[in-house]
């Protein structure tokens, strides 16, 4: 555990542009109008956020000759320097294009393989462009429907090679892994924390390799998003999160951080926050979806909202008397011990 702090934490936090969403999913289409990008850009300082997470594509479309791309990355800079915004992640949007459906640098096709590799090189140089040292791979499409149609061992293979090669390319980038059991593939080739941060020792310069953790992710795996949190910070590798709340074993929800298990969303704050998150600069990501019946005018509440539930477990994690934890522990008073946390919870006393 981190020694603590003579004075708390200052947290920043950030989002994604695609969390100010149409509100349209695989059963229905859009409910709301699509809200302006530069809209969107101006929302985070209006709602106390302090960093953007981007995919390539949300910069400039994927498909831009260089010069043009350049041009692109320059304009959505000086609008980000004008809000007193920073890219906090940037992520190649491998999930979406034809040529990746079997797959991006796990595909059978070496041709779509060197595809992916290509679009991920561009994405450094656009993290490069706009000012951003953090690089996310979320491996969305590296599974398979059939345990039979890939190679398992020959496609873990090929995600270090083009880890690697993504590393080579720009030797300042650090690449964050985020792991996802299930959805968008059935299997998923690095499906728990675990296995991400295994990868990241067999890669060329496990200094530079870390992971991104999501809530949701961990719990549809089974897992305890705190847990998965302290075994990151634990190898040095946790260097940025996504919180929210996730409603069983089912498809990817991202709703509000500690709308589902308050318990569960205390547990993730108390990790971060006794462990040293933040201190080297990460941020408090949110990656959270308005609910289906959020009208256009109140699009962006799930936001603050998320960004409220973890200041205000802050507060309550800062509220605990450690010396009280300390002492139940050594006497394994672990009833008592939760009892403090529930009365905490409750903003109780007694």
């Amino acid at each position: 555990m981190s020694p603590a702090a003579t004075t708390p934490t200052t947290y920043r936090f950030s989002f994604g542009p695609w969390n100010i969403s149409t509100g349209a999913d695989p059963f229905g289409p859009p409910v709301r109008k699509e809200m302006e990008f530069a809209r969107k850009l101006k929302a985070y300082k209006e709602l106390g956020f302090d960093a953007v997470q981007f995919h390539d594509d949300d910069i400039v479309p994927a498909d831009l000759d260089w010069n043009s791309t350049l041009k692109g990355v320059a304009e959505v800079k000086k609008v980000l320097d004008g809000e007193g915004l920073f890219a906090e992640i940037v992520a190649p949007r491998l999930w979406e294009d034809p040529r990746t459906i079997d797959g991006a640098f796990t595909s059978n096709n070496p041709a779509d393989r060197q595809y992916a590799l290509d679009r991920s090189k561009r994405c450094a140089d656009i993290a490069r462009a706009i000012g951003c040292q953090n690089y996310v791979l979320w491996l969305a499409r590296e599974g398979t429907y059939i345990r039979e149609a890939k190679c398992a061992r020959t496609a873990i293979g090929r995600i270090v090679d083009a880890w690697n090669a993504i590393l080579e390319h720009d030797k300042q980038i650090r690449i964050l892994g985020e792991a996802k059991p299930n959805e968008p593939m059935d299997q998923a080739y690095l499906p728990t924390v675990g296995h991400m941060v295994g990868i990241t020792y067999k890669t060329i310069d496990p200094s530079r390799s870390g992971v991104l953790i999501e809530s949701a992710h961990s719990i549809l795996a089974g897992l305890d998003p705190a847990d998965d949190m302290a075994y990151a910070l634990y190898h040095g590798k946790l260097w940025s999160v996504h919180l929210n709340d996730q409603n069983g074993l089912k498809y990817d929800q991202d709703k509000v951080f500690g709308s589902v298990d308050l318990r569960r969303a205390f547990n993730t704050v108390w990790t971060l926050e006794k462990n040293g998150y933040g201190r080297q600069g990460e941020c408090v990501g949110l990656d959270v979806k308005a609910m289906r019946t959020t009208t256009f005018e109140e699009s962006m509440y799930h936001l603050s909202h998320s960004k409220t539930m973890f200041l205000r477990l802050l507060e309550v994690v800062r509220g605990v008397d450690q010396r009280q934890v300390e002492e139940f522990r050594a006497h394994r008073q672990y009833e008592q011990l939760e009892m403090l946390i529930l009365n905490a919870l409750m903003g109780r006393k007694d």
